[in-house]
């Protein structure tokens, strides 16, 4: 499997394109910004976007969605239960600060459910559902790849906010010790921001999750 992961937009989210070395096809997931460097990556693996996979429907994760898709043509996959943060996209970055920013943010494609299969010739991931952050929040478990792609439900010594509108600590905590952290402890987290960590690592020392 190719795996890039990468700091896009102000906010630095993690972008992540994974492809397959045979069939050339990728997945990319939280394309906020920047979408010439992602088109470069792309292109220097020689790979085709066959699907956007959006981790939750926040401003930086989302915001270029729209733009990767219009030049791939692939899908934009995620829980329709964001949408009422789609509606409001605009206001979105006020709350930290920001002016009110238009951005072009649609309905998805499809909007995957728990636990279902999404796959590209060559590669699949499981979705985990795993509310809190939003209410539509997901993560990417590819257990072949011990990879899991965590969005903003955890972090490397942290876990996501929830005082942004649709948040909730209580349904955070509990989609991390439910979906999250039975899995493998070798299972590397790709977060939202920030650097690597383990499913293990987290368990021990996440001062969130005593």
């Amino acid at each position: 499997m190719i795996r890039e992961t990468f700091p896009v937009g102000m906010l630095q989210c993690n972008c992540t394109i994974l492809g397959d070395e045979t069939s050339r096809e990728a997945i990319v997931i939280d394309p906020g910004a920047d979408i010439p460097r992602i088109l470069a990556i792309l292109a220097r693996h020689q790979l085709t976007a066959k699907q956007i996979v959006i981790t939750h429907a926040h401003f930086d994760h989302i915001a270029a969605a729209q733009e990767l898709k219009q030049i791939t043509g692939a899908p934009i996959m995620y829980n329709q239960a964001d949408l009422p943060l789609v509606a409001i996209m605009e206001q979105q970055p006020t709350w930290i600060g920001l002016p009110a920013t238009p951005a072009d943010v649609h309905p998805p494609d499809h909007s995957p459910t728990d636990n279902e299969t999404l796959s590209i010739r060559g590669l699949s991931a499981t979705v985990l559902h795993t509310p809190g952050h939003t209410e539509g929040s997901l993560c990417l478990h590819l257990p072949e790849h011990h990879l899991l792609i965590a969005g903003d439900t955890l972090f490397a010594g942290g876990v996501g906010r929830t005082d942004f509108p649709f948040g909730s600590t209580a349904k955070l905590i509990d989609s991390i010790n439910t979906r999250l952290l039975p899995l493998p402890e070798a299972t590397t987290v790709i977060p939202g921001h920030g650097p690597e960590t383990t499913i293990g690592e987290e368990k021990l020392h996440n001062p969130f999750l005593g």
